[in-house]
């Protein structure tokens, strides 16, 4: 029997003050799972107390380094524990972010807009939830164009800002518009299984959103979002048929910030038999 060959690429550490488990914790359930192994991305540090309740503070980066450097070396022969991080996109912040990836041998980078911090609602949100998601998608695009990231996550977050005001068909022209932009810069995108959980429950991004993506060919990872170990892996399978209704035949890894594709059929089946070989050469 050869290794398993995915990874969860999303995940945290309760250093962001909303999520539990050390990260050994999570490391064991992605054992459990048939992974080949977990990255770490926890919500990165910003300046000036910029959205402190739910990130680490900047004197705790080396902290976050070693929890997870802890749980790769507990790890079972095999089983990798990578470095990563969600970094928030905020205008602004580039030159901050730019010198923070700087910090650490990182694999894999996560560029998030998230709409429903406070400094974000304060600065974008004028009662007019179509403007407001019209906003979410153009710093979308201002995301990838930074090239500050490996991938885009949770990409269609906003709908959960007022699922009422949701629709699709009002909103496709400026999405339209964004992954035109994205598609053009190389950066990949996350499908993120927590979206289950959220007000507006489907994968972040929903179908239709995920079938333009496929149209332009931009890459996609996985990430189960988890705030606590249990989640690790959560819903990948449906995310891998997700992406086979789509139009995708591959679904995207990071390593040493390095794309590589992998077949969705090969990771479905490592998923339910861990029974396959190394995406990265192990084994």
């Amino acid at each position: 029997m050869s290794d398993p060959i995915f990874f969860d690429s999303h995940m945290h550490t309760p250093l962001c003050k909303h999520a539990e488990g050390h990260p050994v914790l999570y490391m064991e359930h992605g054992v459990a799972q048939g992974l080949a192994g977990i990255i770490m991305t926890c919500h990165s540090p910003m300046p000036n107390g910029f959205s402190a309740r739910v990130r680490m503070a900047p004197e705790q980066f080396n902290e976050y380094v070693s929890l997870v450097t802890e749980a790769a070396d507990t790890a079972p022969e095999g089983f990798e524990v990578l470095l990563g991080l969600e970094s928030d996109f905020f205008p602004g912040m580039e030159s901050w972010l730019r010198e923070l990836h700087e910090r650490a041998p990182f694999h894999y980078i996560l560029g998030s807009v998230h709409w429903h911090i406070a400094e974000y609602m304060d600065a974008f949100w004028h009662g007019d939830p179509l403007a407001f998601q019209k906003q979410y998608f153009e710093h979308l695009a201002e995301s990838a164009e930074t090239g500050l990231f490996d991938s885009l996550a949770h990409p269609d977050l906003v709908k959960n800002a007022s699922p009422v005001d949701w629709r699709f068909d009002r909103i496709h022209p400026f999405i339209e518009k964004a992954l035109d932009r994205i598609a053009a810069t190389g950066v990949a995108m996350e499908i993120n299984t927590s979206g289950m959980n959220k007000s507006y429950p489907e994968m972040n991004p929903g179908p239709e959103m995920l079938a333009m993506m496929a149209e332009r060919r931009i890459p996609v990872v996985i990430g189960s979002d988890s705030h606590t170990p249990t989640r690790v892996a959560d819903g990948f399978v449906e995310a891998l048929e997700a992406l086979e209704t789509a139009g995708y035949e591959s679904v995207s890894l990071f390593r040493e910030r390095q794309r590589r594709d992998l077949p969705i059929a090969s990771v479905k089946s490592g998923l339910r038999n861990e029974a396959l070989s190394s995406a990265f050469g192990r084994g």
